[in-house]
């Protein structure tokens, strides 16, 4: 069994001087005036991390935690059913995500995504995107705050078949999510082993990336040194040229974490909106982006 142990609030409050519980009881109570939001399943570990990520501000934290509730209730495509069926099985299967056993060279808790499996039929980029929220869920829960996150992505497998299965829709969704609320302060993201058709990615990136996600953004190319300023490479799977464990070995591992805390998700799944209770107008996915219908998947020459 690989059961998540939750970390205490307690814990964090040690670890956080700037955080107080008088400043958790106050949105407490502030959550306790809006009824759309799930305040009954909210603990006070996810209104610790929001006030967090939210450099302590408690208006701010305010605005987040009611975005970032409301949309893992509209995103269903990645928030929704998070259970091991068989297309997360597959995923799981597909990609590897996996956080890094040490720190980056700044101090940060590190993840690292890469695929498996290089062929492009069993790529969902949808269903990518849910393994690697509940697999960032589990170690948020058990560890608490970070003073910042990095996000790795190696390209090493990649080709343009995966690229022509990134559809707009989603990615502007999960940039969306992880720009404006995610409960976490993002540091660095790295593109690893940049392909030839690197443009093309970034072509569908950029139209939904702010001036200060582009400034935290590296892309790194094959046999490059420079991600020795952010990432010691020994940290990484032995595939990516570290000394960490095997990525057959983290797979493995991983899909023992998934299935062994279920329970957890059948938990985290309970902290959704109620639109019904809003005070004032429902929120849409078209009130989000100021658009009616949804994108198709773009060709790419």
């Amino acid at each position: 069994m690989v059961r998540v142990k939750l970390t205490p609030v307690e814990d964090e409050y040690t670890k956080n001087p700037d955080i107080r519980p008088e400043d958790i009881r106050k949105l407490r109570e502030w959550l306790e005036t809006q009824p759309h939001l799930p305040g009954q399943y909210i603990t006070d570990l996810d209104l610790v991390l929001a006030y967090h990520s939210c450099e302590c501000s408690a208006e701010v934290s305010k605005q987040v935690l009611d975005l970032h509730y409301t949309l893992r209730t509209l995103f269903t495509s990645f928030c929704h059913n998070r259970v091991l069926d068989q297309r997360l099985r597959t995923t799981l299967d597909t990609v590897l995500v996996q956080p890094l056993s040490t720190p980056s060279v700044h101090g940060y808790r590190t993840f690292y995504c890469r695929l498996t499996n290089p062929e492009a039929r069993y790529f969902i980029f949808s269903d990518v995107i849910k393994l690697f929220l509940m697999i960032f869920d589990l170690c948020q829960y058990e560890e608490g705050i970070w003073p910042g996150f990095v996000l790795m992505i190696d390209m090493d497998q990649a080709t343009l078949g995966h690229i022509a299965k990134l559809d707009v829709m989603t990615i502007r969704q999960v940039l969306y999510f992880l720009q404006e609320c995610m409960l976490v302060r993002l540091k660095e993201v790295h593109f690893l082993n940049a392909p030839s058709f690197m443009d093309k990615l970034m072509m569908l990136l950029k139209p939904f990336m702010k001036k200060e996600l582009l400034d935290i953004l590296r892309i790194h190319q094959r046999d490059s040194s420079t991600l020795k300023a952010f990432v010691d490479k020994d940290s990484l799977p032995k595939e990516a040229g570290g000394q960490f464990e095997s990525v057959s070995k983290l797979k493995e591992e991983q899909f023992h974490r998934i299935e062994d805390n279920l329970d957890l998700f059948t938990e985290e799944s309970k902290k959704r909106v109620d639109e019904a209770l809003r005070p004032g107008k429902k929120t849409t996915i078209e009130d989000i982006f100021g658009i009616q219908g949804s994108f198709k998947k773009l060709d790419i020459d």
